[in-house]
């Protein structure tokens, strides 16, 4: 059996968007997002509203995504991977939404660092002598 971490993060995305995809027809606009450690998605899922209210009123939301908005979708957040740099853990959001029949898709990729990281990697006297000689 293969592992997570045997994947390049493009293709977990993949996956993640194979089993969103059932939720992602029923939906016109959310934020899809994914959590990242060590470059392995653990947690993702959408964050969405899929009921409206007027005038007392409340529904769900009308169609969701057609399969040609989908793949469309599915590209431009394996194409975002490309702006990732250095960065081994953080989250990616794609906020998007349906206008004039095509998705419309914002990417926000948020890195992450741990402080006791760096101070393994980089011994106290290191930054001792690096604020001496700075102030």
């Amino acid at each position: 059996m293969i592992k997570t971490e045997q994947l390049s993060l493009a293709r977990q995305l993949d996956l993640v968007f194979k089993e969103l995809e059932e939720e992602l027809s029923g939906l016109s606009s959310g934020t899809v997002f994914v959590q990242i450690r060590n470059n392995v998605i653990g947690k993702f899922g959408i964050r969405h509203n899929p009921l409206e209210g007027r005038n007392g009123i409340i529904r769900s939301e009308g169609s969701g995504l057609t399969p040609v908005q989908y793949s469309s979708f599915r590209v431009m957040a394996l194409e975002s991977l490309k702006f990732k740099r250095h960065w081994t853990h953080g989250e990616i959001s794609y906020e998007f939404a349906v206008r004039q029949g095509a998705v419309v898709v914002d990417a926000t990729l948020e890195s992450n660092y741990n402080m006791a990281n760096l101070m393994i990697r980089y011994p106290r006297h290191t930054y001792s002598d690096t604020l001496t000689e700075i102030f």
